[in-house]
């Protein structure tokens, strides 16, 4: 019986979540080819440099390097033969390259540990993963910025420990999750955070190998670790470590996790607001036509994709333990356990948060606002906000701050005992105007005439600052960004949620 693709585990990144363009990054055809542009490099520079290293050597070396597509299938199947016998990744490659140029063999690899091309690469995917999770972070910006501007003056309440509290605007909140965003995309996008290297090191970091290999003289040694620089590897003059051992400091893998796990916490945080919000009627994310929210209750709309970013999220943000715990035990100069963790944690932390980047643009896009429920949930505990106000009102009218306090403290506490323990609406306001120390003038004159009782329940009086701020996000912050990298933005792939 022959074998199913549906018999063998099956990642949920790469069947559900993860997006094409960042799989390919992460796949072992992309590692390879990245593994065979530094031999092709190193050679060139070996050859320019006057080691025995012929130019014939290169040309087969760089044509073979260089095809369309790169390495082939019946290569890989040819390393993976090599090191089922020799039990080594990096030299199951260099004999697979070997067999296709046989030529250019015997100098593949020359003066080089495995470090020295498997650290090297794995820095240049992860530049253009965290160049593509930038991206895909801007994107949910301005997606949700663009959200932000149409709510921007629709108030709404607004929530301390899960309390009501003080309005804000639907879109005041929207630009407050964008801002928490583009912090992360600065740290992201940071051009020295992405554009390392490790250079070329040796076996224990000291260089020795290649020292012996340019007789003796360091400066040429130096010349030849510039090797990456214009090459097609991003890597910028100042860029290359200081310092290594046989790898790269992996506290630099810290670096990245934590920075993916940042913005992870942030798209977190996100969902879980719509997911509340969605709880009290007043957003509902995009719902399609047959979609299906409980197999048991047909009535319900489940925020599914604020579910799955929120679960997707958290396991970005557990994975990036794995980092400090590696960088923390490479005893001395290098232990071969980080390699199976790395392997693991630094793929799937960029595959998991990708696919939530992609929910969140698609939820962003397409959130529903119910306009109604927003405005009954705010009257519904408006009258106690205003309640301040109307107290700032009978003084400024001449009454006794203290008397117009204890006054509408009891009738609040009254009214709150009636909405939650009857079931009724909030009849605070009524209270108040029927209240004959609001009309006896007993502490200062004739209030109640006076106050303007309609004015004080208009929603946007208690909002704040909160339309001049959203407005002052987007054209200070966002729009800049919009400028700067819309045509990237606009290269992203915008066929939404795989599943």
């Amino acid at each position: 019986m022959s074998e199913s693709p549906y018999d063998r585990y099956s990642s949920p990144l790469a069947s559900r979540n993860a997006s094409e363009e960042m799989l390919r990054l992460w796949s072992p055809r992309q590692k390879f080819n990245t593994w065979r542009r530094i031999w092709l490099a190193v050679a060139e520079a070996q050859h320019e440099l006057g080691l025995p290293v012929t130019k014939e050597q290169v040309e087969e070396l760089r044509a073979v390097v260089s095809r369309p597509g790169g390495i082939t299938d019946g290569e890989m199947k040819a390393a993976e033969k090599y090191e089922r016998e020799l039990r080594h990744d990096v030299m199951a490659h260099v004999h697979a390259l070997g067999d296709s140029c046989p030529r250019a063999k015997g100098i593949i690899h020359l003066g080089m540990t495995s470090q020295d091309v498997v650290c090297n690469a794995d820095l240049a995917i992860m530049r253009h993963a965290c160049a593509l999770v930038a991206s895909k972070t801007l994107r949910v910006i301005l997606s949700l910025s663009d959200f932000a501007e149409r709510t921007k003056a629709l108030p709404a309440l607004a929530f301390t420990h899960y309390q009501p509290a003080q309005p804000i605007t639907v879109g005041r909140r929207a630009a407050q999750w964008a801002s928490e965003l583009e912090l992360c995309h600065r740290r992201i996008d940071s051009e020295g955070f992405s554009s390392r290297a490790k250079g070329f090191r040796g076996a224990t970091g000291t260089q020795a190998s290649y020292l012996t290999l340019f007789g003796g003289e360091g400066g040429t040694v130096d010349r030849f670790e510039g090797v990456l620089r214009g090459r097609g590897f991003g890597v910028a003059d100042d860029d290359i470590f200081a310092l290594t051992t046989q790898t790269y400091p992996r506290v630099h893998d810290c670096f990245v996790l934590a920075d993916l796990a940042a913005t992870a916490a942030v798209l977190h945080r996100v969902a879980t607001d719509i997911r509340l919000l969605s709880n009290r009627k007043e957003l509902d994310e995009p719902f399609e036509t047959k979609q299906i929210g409980s197999s048991a209750m047909p009535y319900k709309r489940n925020p599914m994709r604020c579910e799955r970013i929120c679960g997707l999220t958290r396991f970005v943000m557990n994975l990036v333990g794995n980092a400090y715990d590696t960088a923390a035990t490479q005893w001395l100069e290098r232990t071969l356990d980080d390699s199976s963790n790395r392997r693991l944690s630094l793929p799937e932390a960029f595959l998991a948060l990708d696919g939530a980047l992609d929910l969140m643009h698609n939820v962003a896009s397409g959130l529903i606002v119910h306009e109604a429920m927003v405005r009954k949930n705010l009257m519904a505990e408006l009258p106690f906000m205003a309640t301040e106000n109307i107290l700032m009102a009978c003084v400024k009218l001449g009454g006794d701050r203290q008397h117009y306090h204890e006054l509408i403290r009891v009738h609040a506490q009254a009214a709150g005992l009636r909405v939650k323990q009857e079931g009724l609406e909030n009849d605070l306001l009524d209270r108040l105007k029927a209240d004959k120390h609001f009309w006896s003038g007993a502490r200062g004159g004739p209030l109640s005439a006076e106050l303007d009782w309609d004015g004080v329940m208009d929603p946007m009086k208690y909002v704040g600052r909160s339309v001049e701020q959203t407005e002052r996000f987007i054209r200070d912050v966002v729009e800049p960004l919009r400028a700067q990298y819309g045509e990237a933005i606009a290269g992203l792939d915008e066929s939404g949620p795989r599943v």
